[in-house]
């Protein structure tokens, strides 16, 4: 059984956009994940430090990561389909030039 991709595959015009756009993202992510792990490593006594509704650091730091990561594919993903659609709308209004 031959499997085929479900829609056809193409050079992305957008590509290298979402390929800095994910770099950049990855490297605030990663910078805000280093500065738990730092805190954890240089100053475990402040993990315990209750901040909010009863919840000590640790457990607040922890949701923030999850939470951010949603955050940051949900404006990765806008942000791509707007590239995406900049690229098509340009496409389209381009004449089409070939042998009639």
């Amino acid at each position: 059984m031959l499997h085929e991709p479900a829609t056809p595959a193409g050079k992305d015009p957008a590509g290298p956009y979402k390929m800095r756009l994910g770099i950049w993202m990855f490297i605030f992510y990663s910078l805000f994940y280093a500065s738990f792990v730092a805190i954890n490593l240089l100053s475990p006594l402040t993990m315990a430090a209750i901040v909010f509704a009863g919840l000590n650091l640790a457990t607040v730091y922890g949701f923030a990561l999850i939470i951010v990561a949603l955050i940051a594919a949900l404006i990765y993903d806008a942000l791509c389909r707007k590239k995406e659609a900049e690229f098509a709308r340009a496409e389209q209004e381009q004449p089409k030039t070939g042998k009639a």
